[in-house]
């Protein structure tokens, strides 16, 4: 059988969003996921009862739920891909307001278990903060 050749210009379908979730591996699930909710201000999935992880949800129904996977393998190198928390929302910003934001949500989350790495400035404003979950996954406030 041959390979399917369909040119973009000859495919018209509707532009939506595809529903996904964000997979993540971690020896203690619940722990993980309850400093994500606080985080993100997410929720436990509802009907969520898997016992070997855990799941949390945008309340609003907007992004996209997380999942929380038992592994007995600990984290062996540095994330290529991570999360960046938007405190300060969509640009454009008011930069004194942003850093407030961005500090404010850097203590809540030192006091959760997370760890500050380094703060990165752009053109003399604080661009985002380098830190580390609980189980030294990489994340950024921003």
């Amino acid at each position: 059988m041959g390979a399917l050749n369909v040119q973009p210009s000859q495919v018209s379908l509707p532009r939506m969003a595809t529903h996904w979730t964000l997979g993540c591996d971690a020896a203690d699930p619940r722990r993980l996921a309850a400093f994500w909710a606080l985080a993100l201000g997410y929720v436990d999935e509802p009907g969520y009862d898997y016992p070997e992880g855990a799941s949390i949800v945008d309340p609003a129904g907007q992004g996209p739920a997380i999942g929380f996977l038992r592994v007995p393998e600990p984290k062996a190198s540095k994330n290529r891909m991570h999360i960046d928390i938007r405190v300060a929302g969509e640009p454009p910003w008011d930069v004194t307001e942003r850093e407030r934001l961005i500090r404010a949500k850097v203590t809540e989350l030192v006091a959760a278990g997370a760890t500050a790495v380094r703060e990165e400035s752009y053109g003399g404003a604080l661009s985002h903060v380098v830190m580390h979950d609980p189980k030294g996954n990489e994340f950024c406030a921003a």
